[in-house]
């Protein structure tokens, strides 16, 4: 695991996540005063201070995953070759320009450089590397640092990345790595009623949002992310824009929702129309968006759906605007709703998602469809709910019953 703490602008840090996090991470950094998320740089915003600094460092420690170096007056995780190299530093800037250049989202751009940081800090980047470094330092992660099978890819789709789009080599024989064990959990699902009870439990926004999640089986930061122009009434249809592997989709729009979401909008609108009163109204704009046509930085058709509650203010340009609604909110509330209603089951916000396409699929839509509602790039990630399709223990009469 890597955390990534760097200078924000003259007051401030931007605190992020580049290989993922746990929930551990996530509280040591929420439990920080003054911290703010930034969705456009998709970092935790916090006072550049020294108390700040130590409460952050000492939260982290508090979580025992990670060690900081007694003897090196270097930031955790950085050795003297990735600190000081210029070399190591050119070659991560190679890998920024090509990622971008092929569009790989910021967050893969932050995970891959982390993966890289950590190999030049086993590994001399001025020597030969190839398959031998590459075998062992995946070993490594699985041996001694135990990491998940998903962590494991995550690094080695980093390495593979950097050695064959910036080195011009293709190691392909890695039969002689130790994977790290695949665990196969079946999903964590809600029947219909538990659905409904835990949405009773919701109101306004974030009512509205949990039943999207569960209407349409999208991610969590697929619905805050949604924008106004992207809700079609005509044709009941929700587009994700960007979402997992920068991919678009439309789903659908689920019809006992319509009344509901005009009138959400239209809430929307008047928030709108009073920051544009008070001279603001501005929402960060996707891509080159931006550049191209900076005006529609005001225009409703792109505000957020789910806009934040207070504006942003930006100390230096003195600019306000709104982001999305901040993801913890909706988590925590699901969160409470869950245990209001008294189910026993590791759940969470994503749990919607499982449901929706566990129930698609107990009412006989076949598994392509739900696999492209879901966004899955393979057939075989949608497989996982095929277990609902067999009879499963509960069709099983046990031998006791039957004495």
């Amino acid at each position: 695991m890597d955390v990534l703490i760097k200078s924000h602008d003259q007051n401030s840090l931007s605190v992020t996540f580049p290989c993922g996090f746990t929930t551990a991470m996530l509280n040591a950094v929420r439990s920080v005063p003054g911290r703010r998320w930034n969705d456009l740089k998709k970092a935790w915003i916090l006072p550049d201070s020294r108390e700040t600094v130590s409460v952050l460092l000492a939260n982290l420690l508090a979580t025992g995953l990670f060690t900081y170096p007694e003897t090196s007056g270097q930031p955790p995780g950085l050795s003297s070759c990735a600190a000081d190299s210029t070399t190591v530093k050119n070659e991560l800037s190679k890998v920024k320009t090509i990622l971008k250049t092929r569009h790989y989202s910021e967050r893969t751009q932050e995970c891959y450089l982390g993966w890289l940081k950590s190999f030049f800090e086993h590994y001399d980047c001025n020597a030969q590397l190839g398959q031998k470094q590459i075998n062992e330092f995946l070993t490594n992660l699985a041996v001694k640092s135990r990491v998940s099978a998903s962590t494991q890819n995550q690094a080695l789709a980093a390495l593979l990345f950097y050695f064959r789009f910036v080195k011009n080599q293709n190691p392909v024989e890695l039969s002689g790595v130790i994977h790290a064990k695949q665990s196969v959990r079946v999903p964590v699902v809600f029947s219909r009623s538990e659905v409904l009870d835990i949405i009773r439990h919701l109101s306004g926004d974030k009512q509205l949002a949990a039943e999207i999640l569960y209407g349409t089986g999208i991610r969590l930061h697929e619905v805050l992310s949604l924008r106004i122009l992207d809700i079609d009434f005509e044709r009941n249809e929700i587009t994700i824009r960007h979402g997992k592997g920068d991919k678009d989709r439309r789903v659908m729009l689920p019809r006992a929702l319509v009344k509901k979401l005009k009138a959400h909008i239209e809430n929307v609108r008047k928030i709108h129309q009073k920051d544009l009163d008070d001279g603001w109204g501005e929402v960060n704009l996707p891509g080159g968006l931006a550049q191209k046509t900076p005006e529609a930085a005001r225009q409703f058709k792109w505000q957020w759906l789910f806009p934040q509650k207070n504006r942003w203010h930006n100390s230096e340009t003195g600019r306000e605007g709104r982001h999305h609604m901040d993801d913890s909110l909706l988590q925590r509330a699901v969160k409470n709703a869950i245990l209001e209603c008294g189910i026993n089951k590791n759940a969470s916000v994503h749990t919607f998602r499982h449901s929706f396409a566990t129930h698609l699929l107990e009412s006989g839509y076949d598994i392509r469809t739900v696999q492209e509602l879901l966004g899955h790039s393979d057939v075989k990630t949608t497989m996982v709910y095929t277990h609902v399709l067999n009879r499963g223990p509960s069709g099983v009469v046990s031998p006791l019953d039957q004495m």
